[in-house]
C-alpha cells in the first residue's frame, strides 16, 4: 500500500459525532483500506474539535502508508442541520455548533476539498451505493443509536428538503403521552427507541426494584452500559426484562417504518446504525413483521425491510461516497 506517484487517488471518509471521530481512506472501487479513531471531546470547543478531526484523517492516511496528495477529496458528515452548498454545520445540539464553517476550517487543516452533508444523509448514501450498488430508485436509511436520524433517496437522489432538515425520522411524534424526548416533545421515535430510550427505561425498571441480569454485569446503577451488554444479557443470561423492552422499541420501529412506507412508498427501507449492529436479529424480525401490520394494505407489496450490513463503517462509506459524486461534479 506504498504511496507513489502513479498511485490513484484515494477519498477519505469521515464520520463526525459527538463522542467519537472515525475516519476511513478507501481506494476507487470504496474498498476500506485503513481508518483511525479519536474521541470529540466536544467540550473543548470548535476549533479543538475540528483540530482532532484533521488529526484523526491524517493518521487513516498514514495508516495506509499515503500521503495527503495522494487522497483526491474528503466527504464527512456532521450530526444535525448543515448546508452542503456553503460547507457550515448550522446546528449540531450535539456539539454545541452553531454556525460553523467547518469545510473551510478543514479545508485549512487540510489543504483538500472537504464536502460535508448531514451524518444520517451520509450513512443513507453510503448504504445506497456501497451495499446497495446504487440499485433502488426510492430507499429510506433509518439508523438507530444514541439518537434516531434517516436518510432519504428519492428518485436516485439524496433528498434534503427545503430547510435541508427532511430525514428527523426520530422527532416523528409515535406516542403523544410518551416520555419527553431531548427536542422537548413527548412520545418521539427517538424517546421510545433508541439506545437512549432503551437505556433509560431499563434504569427506571431497576430503580423501581425489577430484576435483570444487567445489574450482576454493571452493577445497580448499570454504569457504562453498551448496546453488546444487552445482547448479551438476552441471549447468554435469558434477561427477560431486557428482552422485553428490546421488543417494544423494535415494535415502534416498525410502526415508524409502516408510515414512512405509507408516505414515501420506497423500493427498500434500510434499518441501520449501532443498536442494529449490536442486537439487529432481535429488532428485525418484530420490526418488520410489526410495519406490514400497520402499513396499508398493499402498500408494502414488493418493499424489501433490511437491516445494514455496513454497521459502523456506513458513515465514512457515505463520506467517501459524496467526496466522489461532489468531485465529479465539479
Amino acid at each position: 500500500m506504498a504511496s507513489t506517484s502513479s498511485s490513484p487517488k484515494h477519498l477519505l471518509g469521515i464520520d463526525l459525532g459527538g463522542t467519537k471521530i472515525l475516519a476511513g481512506v478507501f481506494n476507487s472501487r470504496l474498498d476500506l483500506i485503513g481508518k483511525a479513531k479519536k474521541s470529540t471531546k466536544a467540550r473543548r470547543g470548535v476549533e479543538a474539535v475540528v483540530e482532532r478531526i484533521a488529526r484523526c484523517a491524517l493518521e487513516a492516511i498514514d495508516e495506509c502508508d499515503l500521503q495527503p496528495e495522494d487522497v483526491a477529496g474528503v466527504g464527512i458528515g456532521a450530526p444535525g442541520a448543515t448546508d452542503p452548498e456553503t460547507g457550515r454545520v448550522i446546528f449540531a445540539p450535539n456539539l454545541q455548533w452553531r454556525d460553523v464553517p467547518l469545510k473551510a476550517m478543514l479545508e485549512k487543516q487540510l489543504s483538500l476539498p472537504v464536502f460535508i452533508e448531514n451524518d444520517c444523509n451520509i450513512q443513507a448514501l453510503g448504504v445506497h451505493q456501497a451495499e446497495l450498488d446504487g440499485k433502488p430508485r426510492h430507499m429510506v436509511g433509518i439508523f438507530l443509536g444514541t439518537g434516531i436520524g434517516a436518510g432519504l433517496i428519492l428518485d436516485g437522489r439524496l433528498f434534503s428538503g427545503f430547510n435541508r432538515t427532511a430525514g428527523e425520522i426520530g422527532h416523528m411524534v409515535l406516542d403523544i403521552d410518551g416520555p419527553k424526548c431531548g427536542c422537548g416533545n413527548r412520545g418521539c421515535f427517538e424517546a421510545l427507541a433508541s439506545r437512549t430510550a432503551i437505556f433509560n427505561r431499563l434504569k427506571e425498571a431497576v430503580a423501581k426494584g425489577r430484576k435483570t441480569a444487567l445489574v450482576d454485569m454493571l452493577g445497580p446503577g448499570l454504569k457504562d452500559m453498551r448496546s453488546n451488554d444487552l445482547r448479551k444479557a438476552i441471549e447468554k443470561k435469558k434477561d427477560k426484562l431486557a428482552k422485553k423492552i428490546v421488543e417494544d422499541a423494535a415494535r415502534y420501529t416498525g410502526i415508524a417504518v409502516a408510515s414512512v412506507i405509507n408516505l414515501l412508498n420506497p423500493e427498500v427501507v434500510v434499518l441501520g446504525g449501532g443498536l442494529m449492529e449490536a442486537l439487529g436479529e432481535h429488532i428485525l424480525p418484530i420490526a418488520e413483521k410489526t410495519a406490514r401490520k400497520y402499513a396499508m394494505d398493499g402498500v408494502d407489496k414488493g418493499i424489501r425491510i433490511v437491516a445494514s450490513k455496513l454497521g459502523d463503517h456506513a458513515g465514512i462509506t457515505g463520506g467517501a461516497v459524496l467526496a466522489r459524486m461532489r468531485l465529479q461534479q465539479g
